[in-house]
């Protein structure tokens, strides 16, 4: 069997496992922090639109979706700011 390493091969394929698993990590985070939402019984946020009828059951989380936005952009501010870039 030959080899097929090319210098710098394995870092490549390290980072992209790490960032992996610390993407994964985060979405089961999020999971957990929904799921206990849920639990809690948040239904959503003043202002989020949902329609139901006998056959249909629509949900839009417009105001959720602005706080999430809010919260996430002033984190990664942060994070910029944090790091000196």
């Amino acid at each position: 069997m030959g080899e097929w390493q090319v210098e710098g091969y394995n870092a490549g394929v390290t980072e992209i496992g790490k960032i992996l698993v610390v993407m994964g990590l985060v979405l089961a985070g999020a999971g957990g922090v929904v799921y206990l939402l849920g639990k809690m019984g948040f239904r959503g946020l003043p202002g989020d639109v949902s329609y139901e009828s006998s056959n249909v059951k629509v949900y839009f989380p417009i105001v959720s979706c602005l706080v999430l936005s809010a919260v996430l952009t002033g984190g990664m501010w942060l994070w910029r700011w944090w790091s000196g870039r």
